[in-house]
C-alpha cells in the first residue's frame, strides 16, 4: 500500500469520526434530562362520587327560571361547578368537591338508561362506592297519595314487559295482562330495605311545601289520602314508558305490583326500573334510592272522564308543580347531606341503624 492510500484512509476515518460525534451529540441533545421527564404531566384522577342524583328533565335553564326535576339540586350543588360532558349522554356532568355528581338523563327507559350506562362506563368517574337518588316527578293512585307527596321505592316494577290484549277480547273486569317469562330478573327490582329505612328515618318529618291550588284540586276526589297535606311515604314505583291513564289501568298497576309480590303500587314514572338496570349490571342495586314527587292522580275524580283529566280546560290543571319539585330536593338533600357528612360511615356500604 502506497503512503498516498493511507493518507486517504486517514482522510476517511477522521470524516467518519466527525459524523458519529455528531450524532451522539444530536442523539444526546434530543433526550430530555430526567427532572424535565419526572415534571410531564399525568391524567387526572378520576372524581371519586359519592352520591349521584338522577333527574329526567329541565324545563330551561338549570338555574334563574321556572325549575323542572334538575334546578334545585343545581342550585344547592352545582352553581359554581363546571360541566363534564360525557359522549352518549343526554346532557353533561356536575360534581362538586364534596363527591356530590348529577345529571339530567331524559324522560322515558331508553332515553334515561343510555345516558346512566354512558356515564358509569366514562373512565373520568369512580362509581366503585357511590350511592345514586334517581329523582323526578311522578302521578299516584287518589287512593295512596296526594299532590305534593314524596316517594322513597321499595320496589321498582317494569309495567310494560309482559303480554296485553283488549279488554274486550278478555272476560269482563279480568286483568289484560300476562307476566312474559324470561323476564324474571329485570322486571322488578326490591331495593335495599335497610336504605330505603335510614331514607324515611332522615327525611320523614321534612317541611313540605303546598299551594292553594294544589288543595283546592284534592277536594275534587273523595279518598282519604287524596285530600291529605303533603307527605313523605314509600312503596312501589311502577315504571313504564306508556302514560298508563284512568282507573282501569290503575287497577292493572295495582294487580302487577301485587302479581310480583311487591308493595302497594304508589308512584308511575318512566325510568326508575331501567336506569337501575344498568345500575345493576356493574354495581348491584344495594345502593340505589328512588325518589319521586306526585304533580298528578293517576286518574281523574269521579266525576271526570280520563280523557278529560288527560286534556284538563285552561286552569283545570291540579297545581302544585313548582311546590312538588321544591319538596323533592328538600327531602333528597338530606339523605345526600347525612351520607357525604359521615362518609366513613357510609363508604363501605349502608350502616346499621341505631335502635
Amino acid at each position: 500500500m502506497s503512503s498516498s492510500s493511507c493518507s486517504w484512509l486517514r482522510l476517511v476515518g477522521l470524516a467518519l469520526a466527525a459524523v458519529l460525534a455528531a450524532g451522539c451529540a444530536a442523539t444526546q441533545t434530543a433526550s430530555p434530562p430526567a427532572a424535565s421527564t419526572a415534571a410531564m404531566p399525568t391524567a387526572a384522577a378520576p372524581v371519586r362520587v359519592k352520591v349521584f342524583v338522577a333527574a329526567m328533565f329541565e324545563i330551561g335553564q338549570n338555574t334563574g327560571d321556572r325549575a323542572g326535576e334538575f334546578q334545585h339540586w343545581y342550585e344547592r350543588y352545582w352553581r359554581s361547578s363546571a360541566p363534564i360532558a360525557v359522549k352518549g349522554a343526554l346532557g353533561p356532568v356536575y360534581c362538586n368537591a364534596d363527591g356530590v355528581c348529577g345529571a339530567v338523563l331524559g324522560m322515558g327507559k331508553v332515553n334515561s338508561s343510555s345516558s346512566m350506562q354512558a356515564i358509569l362506563l366514562d373512565p373520568r368517574f369512580d362509581f366503585s362506592e357511590s350511592y345514586y337518588i334517581l329523582s323526578g316527578v311522578a302521578g299516584t293512585p287518589p287512593s295512596r297519595g296526594t299532590i305534593g307527596m314524596v316517594s322513597w321505592a321499595t320496589w321498582l316494577i317494569d309495567y310494560d314487559l309482559g303480554h296485553r290484549w283488549a279488554p274486550e277480547e278478555n272476560t269482563a273486569g279480568a286483568p289484560t295482562f300476562m307476566p312474559r317469562k324470561g323476564y324474571e330478573n329485570y322486571r322488578r327490582f326490591q331495593l335495599n330495605p335497610a336504605l330505603v329505612g335510614w331514607a324515611m328515618k332522615l327525611s320523614a318529618d321534612t317541611p313540605l311545601a303546598d299551594d292553594d291550588r294544589a288543595r283546592a284540586y284534592r277536594l275534587r276526589y273523595p279518598d282519604a289520602a287524596a285530600r291529605r297535606a303533603p307527605f313523605v311515604g314509600t312503596g312501589t314505583h311502577m315504571t313504564g314508558d306508556t302514560f298508563f291513564h284512568g282507573p282501569g289501568l290503575s287497577k292493572e298497576a295495582q294487580y302487577i305490583a301485587k302479581l310480583y309480590g311487591a308493595d302497594d303500587y304508589v308512584i308511575t314514572e318512566m325510568e326508575a326500573a331501567a336506569i337501575t338496570l344498568v345500575i345493576n349490571r356493574t354495581h348491584g342495586t344495594g345502593r340505589v334510592m328512588s325518589l319521586r314527587g306526585a304533580v298528578n292522580f293517576d286518574q281523574g275524580n269521579p266525576r271526570e272522564t280520563t280523557l278529560a283529566h288527560l286534556d284538563p280546560a285552561p286552569g283545570e290543571t291540579a297545581g302544585g308543580f313548582a311546590e312538588t319539585v321544591l319538596n323533592i330536593e328538600r327531602v333528597g338533600s338530606r339523605v345526600v347531606d347525612h351520607i357525604v357528612a359521615n362518609w366513613p360511615q357510609w363508604r363501605g356500604g349502608v350502616p346499621p341503624m341505631q335502635p
